[in-house]
């Protein structure tokens, strides 16, 4: 009875897919909600509590109600959670565009699209997502001019006094900003335009400069101020007091004139930081023949870049928020930008050092980039792209053994650890040509937009079922909804046990494991906070895919 009354709120919530009563409590169809290209690997998940092997099922096209392929569910796959019967359709061979739907029974999946214009419109969204996390004179969206007292002291450098680090971005839902994942978002966005300037060329608000470099010129602007004296970083600003005083708008913060800057420096954010900076310095120099801009992005670079050989190879994280635990990778990209930018052979001797000895991250993070590093040298020796081609056949075997074709893993981060699946994949076919992991790519993508346990896109405003309760406080307080957030995903319970979230019970709950759970609640920070990393890694991710 209980099962019956979870489901029936579940089709209030419009998260059954269509399913009749009779049927709610056995049948569910999970698809990508947002659609196929014409090319792309297309399959479903049905699942059960009961046996559906050999079950028909049609795939028919909606706008003429023709069945368009007939099939038998084959043998279960496994299981998650309670559902014991877990069936892949595929249905690869519909190429045709138009609007379609699988039926099993008296049940229906979502109507779906066939299109290679189907992730139109994805990247922009994503990148006003930025502006709602500006802070400082920076033009924000949704919220007012806020932060402008950043900062009142350096902790670390206390005899210096004020110091100007306003600007930049909010990392996620609070209100603290970080040079590590600043300048890796940074650095993302700058990559996306330096890999396909005519996808990412698009300039909406006809300012002459392309949507994605003017959101990365927020990101460099603020760096530079990080580099507050010659030798001298800022990696923090703000501590975890942010996490204390309660939901407020930025504008509103009572602690505007508390926010304390932080010095540091290790290796790691060295290489992240030159990495972003003599990118900029080269893209800026070459796009808008900005030589004075160019050559001070470049200085800041270099200078922080010479630091190295003191700095301890990892910084100290003042609220143990984004601490690395390895340095080899950023430092491999940092040096092999700084190459591109000034041809000086020792970078890329240093480059090529320290990325033979970081070899393959088997994992995608703000802190796990050696891809861009191995990436970037394939362009000067084939070898390093072994190491990416170590990634997705890693990968490939995890997904072999799962369910859903995802990898299996469940981090704090989940849905940017699969866009970095997607990726790897992307770069891998740009230098060789060879498409043997679009399958695996294209997995990842159908579970982060559908194709999973709770039958949710969890990149808002993309499918029919998506992400609503962002913990955000700007959307949350003001009661409209995050363009082009993005949610951390499922995540295992091996990391939740270690934290306590009130959350109110949902019809989603249903389809929690006891391994892997996700909640759609503004109060979870774990599997529902979007981030700045996250949005960048999906901003090239999606303009990559998006066939115009």
């Amino acid at each position: 009875m209980r099962l019956i009354i979870a489901v029936l709120l579940m089709i209030g919530a419009g998260i059954t897919e269509g399913c009749t009563p009779s049927e709610a409590v056995n049948v569910f169809i999970r698809i990508n909600q947002n659609g196929y290209r014409q090319d792309d690997v297309k399959t479903g998940i049905v699942f059960s509590e009961k046996v559906l092997d050999g079950v028909n099922y049609v795939v028919i096209n909606t706008q003429n109600n023709k069945k368009i392929i007939s099939g038998n569910l084959g043998q279960s796959l496994g299981t998650w959670g309670r559902f014991k019967h877990n069936y892949e359709i595929d249905f690869s061979a519909l190429k045709d565009p138009g609007t379609y739907q699988i039926q099993i029974r008296n049940n229906k999946s979502h109507d779906f699209r066939i299109s290679n214009d189907i992730y139109s419109g994805v990247t922009e969204n994503l990148i006003d997502f930025f502006r709602v996390q500006r802070c400082g004179p920076t033009n924000p969206m949704l919220h007012g001019l806020c932060h402008n007292f950043d900062s009142p002291y350096i902790a670390g450098d206390s005899l210096f006094g004020k110091v100007d680090v306003t600007g930049g971005w909010h990392d996620a839902g609070d209100y603290i900003k970080f040079v590590n994942t600043a300048a890796f978002t940074t650095y993302m966005l700058l990559f996306a335009y330096d890999f396909d300037p005519v996808r990412f060329g698009f300039d909406r608000d006809n300012s002459g400069a392309p949507d994605v470099l003017e959101e990365a010129r927020i990101g460099l602007d603020w760096l530079l101020r990080c580099n507050y004296k010659p030798g001298g970083l800022i990696t923090q600003v703000q501590d975890l007091r942010d996490h204390e005083v309660g939901w407020r708008l930025p504008e509103d913060d009572p602690l505007r004139y508390e926010r304390p800057a932080f010095k540091g420096i290790g290796k790691n954010i060295i290489g992240i930081y030159s990495a972003a900076l003599a990118l900029g310095s080269r893209i800026w120099k070459a796009k808008f023949y900005d030589d004075d801009y160019s050559r001070r992005l470049l200085e800041s670079a270099e200078n922080i870049y010479r630091l190295k050989g003191s700095a301890p190879d990892l910084d100290t994280a003042p609220s143990g928020m984004y601490q690395d635990q390895k340095f080899e990778g950023k430092l491999a990209l940092g040096a092999f930008e700084l190459f591109s930018a000034t041809s000086k052979g020792s970078y890329l001797k240093d480059s090529k050092d320290y990325a033979a000895t970081a070899g393959p991250d088997y994992w995608w993070s703000w802190g796990d980039v050696n891809s861009l590093a191995h990436y970037r040298l394939a362009t000067e020796d084939p070898k390093y792209l072994g190491y990416i081609e170590n990634n997705l056949t890693h990968w490939n075997h995890l997904s072999d053994s799962t369910v859903y074709g995802d990898i299996g893993v469940y981090p704090w981060g989940t849905t940017h650890l699969l866009f970095g699946v997607i990726l790897n994949n992307i770069l891998y076919t740009k230098v060789t040509g060879n498409s043997q992991f679009e399958s695996l790519a294209q997995k990842q993508m159908d579970y982060i937009l559908g194709k999973n346990p709770w039958g949710i896109s969890f990149v808002s405003g993309v499918g029919k079922t998506y992400t609503k309760h962002f913990h955000l406080q700007i959307t949350y307080l003001k009661g409209i909804g995050l363009p082009g957030g993005i949610a951390a995903g499922p995540t295992s319970q091996d990391v939740l046990k270690n934290y306590q979230i009130e959350r109110k019970p949902s019809g989603l709950d249903l389809f929690n494991s006891d391994n892997v759970k996700y909640f759609d609640d503004r109060n979870d920070y774990i599997t529902n906070e979007p981030t700045i990393v996250t949005n960048a890694t999906a901003v090239f991710v999606f303009g990559m895919l998006n066939r115009k």
